[in-house]
């Protein structure tokens, strides 16, 4: 019988708390992760379907500095913050808040978000950000996890769920997946989870190991 090797995530290093002050640190990680997630989707540019924004960088760094407990939290209490009507999306107040903008054009990626943030928690935890190639990897299982079900929903839409409420999105067609779904951003978002492929593993070889 083999066991899989737990590793300490990089917030384990750089916060060690006491068995009492173990949810005051959760907390303070949650909302903090929150808040980055809610700044970088303003941060964008205007594109159709989705904006681009920072937040898949933000994703993948909470996910790798969380762990997959800790890091879906965070990103499930960002969605639940939106779905009650905190204009905490890209293009909110503007294009729709609430459960109005969840069930619109990018209401895949924003489950996607949820899904890459465990897997990328995952496998920070099982050591892969602590190599280049691995970190890489995490990455490139983490993109998947955002566009599989963002291109599917941006595809399809409101139709996934057998709706046909008026208003509702009823997707762009599956002739302009690659076209609406990917070619606008995927370069862009290749290019910013580099960071986190090159910063994670110089954190570690800095900081990590030597307080372990």
């Amino acid at each position: 019988m083999t066991t899989t090797t737990l590793h300490p995530v990089l917030s384990d290093v750089f916060w060690r708390a006491e068995a009492n002050q173990i949810w005051v640190k959760r907390l303070v990680l949650l909302v903090t992760g929150v808040a980055a997630l809610w700044l970088s989707a303003k941060i964008q540019i205007a594109t159709v379907a989705v904006p681009v924004t920072l937040q898949m960088l933000v994703i993948m760094v909470i996910g790798a500095a969380y762990g997959p407990r800790l890091a879906a939290a965070t990103v499930a209490s960002y969605i639940v913050l939106g779905m009650q009507g905190l204009p905490v999306f890209a293009g909110t107040p503007e294009k729709g808040i609430g459960m109005a903008y969840v069930m619109g054009p990018t209401g895949g990626y924003i489950l996607g978000f949820l899904i890459a943030a465990y897997a990328v928690g995952l496998l920070a935890r099982a050591g892969w950000d602590r190599s280049p190639i691995k970190m890489a990897a995490a990455m490139g299982v983490g993109i998947l996890c955002v566009y599989v079900p963002g291109v599917i929903w941006l595809c399809a839409g409101f139709s996934l769920l057998g709706g046909g409420a008026e208003g509702a999105f009823t997707g762009y067609g599956w002739a302009n997946w690659y076209a609406y779904g990917v070619k606008t951003f995927i370069w862009v978002d290749a290019l910013k989870l580099v960071l986190a492929v090159i910063a994670f593993p110089t954190l570690w070889r800095l900081v990590g190991n030597a307080r372990l």
